[in-house]
């Protein structure tokens, strides 16, 4: 309950790139709506792929990384005051988815311009590799397919036509996923060697009823990774909020993430975790195994020697966006730095001393727990855009008075 993972967010798609030099193990999870036999992933890719190159993964291994790197609420204790060396101890760490088309003639393919490199059936999955020469006769090949393209989707198309992109095409096998025993889609994943360090986001936007939020799980050898086209902006951390929060947690974490996204125009990509994986402070789930690594594409581990940490070398970076196609015209471009500096999206609750206070210090600290709670105020409605106010109301607080002008404050001293 007290994390701020995907499952907070409507029409949020989740992608995995585990990326080394030029090798890229991409593992996508998508949000739909509607009956699976209606769904259909489109997705350009910059080089061909084999069968061999092309994987139906685990949505378990997505959901733990969410977990890991999620969000998440930290709760401290206040010692008692009259206690000169009492330690503040943590008291806990709050943590809480044969394509069906009719088949084409050969001849009609070409006069489209649209070739279809290869087909294959990968689990649930009937998949296309296409090539085309124009984005026109593209968008006719695939209506004429069966596929549901929406309007616009030609001058998407025509962008990545022009870079000689070819297209991933799946559509779900309702037999085979009969067969396999599984109820929803799994993850897709493919590997693939380009120097392209990119996401395909425009053509996903054509058919968007509203803005849409994006996860993007980057594993890398070096460092943190971000977007060269977009600013990359840490969303706010660390700060101390009112003791309610834990009891409204995902209504807070989505009303904070809208409130940066407005403050930055929707024109940003936010930085939510940045780690190390082979440990964590605090861990809101266990880091994930070399195993599970290694099936979302880790595939460096096997070179090294080192076996001492779990996840040895592989440093997670967690960015969210929230995007339309009005403020976000391009595809993310990425880079892999040499930063490893450690970060997390981390927010403090900390319980005021229950007990007896039998000293002459406790007139002091109920004067300091007073201020703090008013700066907890502050800090949730400065985060949220919440009325203050209001927020004062939750924390039974006194109302807060006028206060005095400007230029009172100059000759009274305080």
């Amino acid at each position: 309950m007290a994390k701020g993972d995907a499952k907070l967010f409507n029409r949020a798609s989740q992608v995995v790139m585990a990326r080394d030099r030029d090798r890229t193990v991409l593992t996508m999870s998508s949000d739909f709506q509607g009956d699976p036999k209606e769904f259909a992933v489109v997705v350009p890719v910059p080089t061909f792929l084999t069968r061999e190159q092309i994987h139906v993964g685990e949505k378990t291994l997505l959901d733990h990384l969410d977990a890991y790197s999620a969000p998440r609420l930290v709760e401290y204790f206040d010692p008692d005051p009259c206690t000169r060396f009492a330690l503040e101890r943590k008291a806990s760490d709050a943590v809480v988815g044969g394509l069906a088309a009719a088949p084409m003639a050969a001849l009609r393919e070409r006069s489209l311009g649209v070739t279809v490199e290869a087909r294959y059936t990968v689990g649930e999955y009937d998949i296309l590799i296409l090539s085309a020469r124009e984005s026109d006769g593209l968008e006719t090949w695939l209506r004429e397919s069966a596929y549901r393209i929406p309007e616009g989707a030609s001058r998407v198309l025509s962008g990545y036509i022009k870079q000689h992109m070819r297209f991933f095409v799946a559509k779900v096998n309702l037999k085979e996923q009969a067969r396999l025993g599984f109820s929803s889609l799994r993850p897709i994943q493919v590997a693939y060697e380009s120097p392209k360090f990119m996401l395909p986001i425009r053509l996903g936007m054509v058919n968007a009823n509203g803005p849409q939020d994006l996860y993007v799980y980057a594993l890398t050898r070096r460092g943190r990774v971000e977007t060269t086209n977009y600013r990359t902006a840490r969303l706010p951390s660390n700060q101390e909020l009112p003791l309610y929060v834990k009891e409204e947690f995902g209504d807070f974490y989505k009303a904070l993430f809208a409130e940066q996204v407005r403050r930055e125009r929707m024109e940003t990509v936010f930085l939510e975790y940045a780690w190390d994986m082979g440990w964590c402070d605090p861990c809101a789930a266990d880091p994930l195994s070399r195993e599970e690594l290694r099936a979302l594409g880790v595939f460096w581990l096997e070179e090294e020697g080192d076996t001492t940490r779990p996840g040895a070398n592989a440093f997670v970076t967690r960015l969210h966006v929230r995007y339309d196609a009005e403020h976000f015209p391009e595809d993310l471009v990425f880079q892999e730095t040499s930063d490893r500096q450690n970060f997390q999206g981390r927010y403090v609750l900390r319980h005021a001393f229950a007990g007896e206070i039998s000293c002459g210090e406790g007139d002091r600290y109920r004067q300091e727990l007073a201020q703090r709670q008013e700066r907890e105020a502050q800090n949730l409605a400065e985060l949220t855009g919440w009325d203050v106010n209001q927020i004062r109301v939750k924390m039974k607080l006194p109302a807060a008075g006028p206060g005095k002008k400007w230029w009172e404050k100059i000759w009274s001293g305080r």
